[in-house]
């Protein structure tokens, strides 16, 4: 039990050293990761499109 005490206490004194980023940094980043995920999103959906139709096509034939 004391080993559970002393990793939670070294846990709070670690967190304290954090330094957190402001509100305006963190919406700021998130929208970048969100803009990122969306063209990678599309980028693939775009060759996923492509490929079916020419798979499509080349099986037709």
């Amino acid at each position: 039990m004391k080993a559970a005490i002393k990793y939670l206490k070294d846990v709070r004194l670690e967190l304290s050293k954090v330094v957190w980023p402001k509100r305006e940094e963190v919406i700021k980043l998130t929208l970048i990761v969100i803009i990122i995920s969306a063209a990678v999103a599309a980028y693939t959906g775009g060759l996923d499109f492509l490929f079916t139709k020419a798979l499509e096509y080349l099986l037709a034939i």
